[in-house]
């Protein structure tokens, strides 16, 4: 089952950083995947609402998948 678990959020998470980085192309076209992990580069997209809304919801994303492995590893 954990693998499960594990699998839908990895798809989850694929799909959320696509959507980051649609979000952040249509804020700044020439941004790229590894230009998101440092967005404090781009003003544009430090201050953007749209932009810190689909980071924040990834963030959550990663960490709730991290929280389940905890879990499993204390419950196997």
């Amino acid at each position: 089952m954990w693998n499960e678990v594990d699998s839908c959020l990895k798809e989850l998470i694929m799909a959320q950083k696509n959507e980051l980085l649609s979000t952040g192309r249509r804020i700044v076209p020439e941004v790229t995947a590894d230009d998101l992990l440092q967005p404090n580069d781009f003003p544009d997209l430090e201050n953007h609402p749209e932009f810190r809304y689909e980071e924040g919801v990834l963030a959550g994303m990663e960490t709730v998948r991290y929280a389940l492995r905890a879990l499993e590893k204390e419950l196997v």
